[in-house]
């Protein structure tokens, strides 16, 4: 979403690269977990936010950054203050509250109409819509009281928050590190992708455009997370294989989750029209997260495998039924007279539509493949004095051994 409404906020500036966002869950076992978490991302915002209001004056002054940071070390809340007032003239309090206290979004009932009676007299139903505010305290009882549903659905604050306890707070947050000297493998989903598909007119039963696009993505997760060695895509699928000894994120796994998704979820949204330039995006799409460990290059393999079966299997399923749907019959009638076939089965029917499925396209068949190829080495396995890496997409069968003896710098 941050993509696609990029435009709308900055109309004449170009996105010069993908955002993507660390996620964490914090499980706030009560009412008051919940009430000390706010308090300290609010009080998080106010400090950083005064001295980094501090930081760019100096420096827009003429200091160096080096300069600035000395100049603010070890300064309090007071000392920030007055430096703004009596060097640049600036109260603080009268800066935007955006800026001083973030921003709250949440849901609030208002009356809707939905439609007109035979009279021509409105029918107001109430409806929660999300609405953003800054309040000076969302921790504190009188703003929780004054918003109803929060009070409604998650109750009362006993009290107003006097001490902030960051460290009791962070003793809820839900840590999952992965197992050390593993391989771990991100993979994700489209959420709810068979209406995304159809939103957006996707041929069926594979529309090269669309997979070339998933492509695109997976590529640029290669190029900018070094850490990653191997991607597998299908449809809306992608698995992400980093190398067993990575420490990106320090291994937890949702902050790796999070990044991989996001980032691949923008990646998509910027690349859209390079794929599907007379096609709007109508809305962005979402992708779930999963992280797995695999402790061998053989498990790992066997992970592999598995998605480039399922590959084959949904692959061959949805040549048969879309075949079927375009030959008339409804999608029912398809399913009913696909039940219980076995692969030869499906060979001979797609045979029956004049379509040889060894034939179609291997991206189709096998998916995609995307992966590092090491540039410099001589044939008598020298290096050269500046070895690089391409990167290649194959659609390739990767359940034999002959994939991976090609290509041994892959699991290394």
């Amino acid at each position: 979403m941050y993509v696609t409404r990029w435009k709308e906020f900055f109309p004449q500036k170009e996105l010069g690269f993908p955002p993507s966002f660390r996620g964490r869950v914090i499980s706030c076992a009560c009412v008051e977990v919940l009430q000390q978490f706010l308090a300290w991302r609010q009080y998080d915002c106010h400090v950083s936010n005064l001295y980094n209001t501090c930081f760019w004056m100096l420096v827009k002054s003429g200091k160096t950054d080096d300069e600035a940071c000395e100049i603010l070390k070890d300064t309090q809340k007071q000392d920030k203050n007055e430096l703004l007032y009596q060097e640049f003239g600036i109260n603080y309090k009268k800066l935007p509250a955006i800026f001083r206290q973030g921003s709250c979004v949440l849901k609030r009932e208002v009356e809707d109409i939905i439609k007109y009676n035979e009279t021509g007299m409105p029918v107001i139903r109430l409806r929660k819509r999300p609405i953003t505010v800054h309040s000076e305290d969302i921790a504190g009882r009188i703003f929780w009281s004054e918003q109803c549903s929060l009070h409604l659905e998650l109750g009362g604050f006993a009290e107003d928050v006097g001490k902030i306890k960051p460290d009791y707070v962070r003793s809820f947050l839900f840590e999952r590190k992965l197992m050390p000297s593993t391989w771990i493998v991100i993979r994700i989903d489209g959420c709810h992708f068979h209406r995304f598909s159809e939103v957006h007119e996707f041929k069926k039963p594979n529309d090269e455009q669309a997979l070339n696009l998933m492509n695109a993505c997976a590529v640029a997760v290669l190029q900018d997370f070094q850490d990653v060695v191997f991607c597998y895509g299908v449809s809306d699928e992608y698995s992400f294989v980093f190398k067993k000894e990575t420490l990106f994120y320090q291994r937890q796994a949702s902050d790796i989750v999070s990044t991989i998704v996001s980032f691949f979820s923008s990646m998509y949204v910027m690349n859209w029209k390079a794929f599907f330039p007379e096609r709007e995006l109508k809305y962005p799409p979402s992708f779930d997260g999963r992280a797995v460990c695999y402790p061998s290059c053989e498990i790992l393999r066997d992970y592999l495998a598995w998605r480039q079966v399922d590959c084959h299997i949904n692959n061959q399923y949805n040549t048969c039924f879309w075949a079927l749907v375009k030959s008339g019959k409804q999608k029912s009638e398809a399913q009913h007279a696909l039940k219980g076939t076995q692969s030869q089965d499906k060979y001979d029917l797609l045979a029956q539509f004049g379509i040889e499925y060894s034939a179609l396209k291997a991206m189709f068949r096998l998916g995609s493949s995307i992966f590092r190829e090491p540039t410099g080495i001589y044939d008598n396995g020298a290096t050269a004095e500046t070895p690089g890496n391409n990167i290649l997409i194959e659609h390739c069968d990767i359940i034999e051994q002959g994939f991976w003896k090609a290509h041994p710098s892959i699991l290394d």
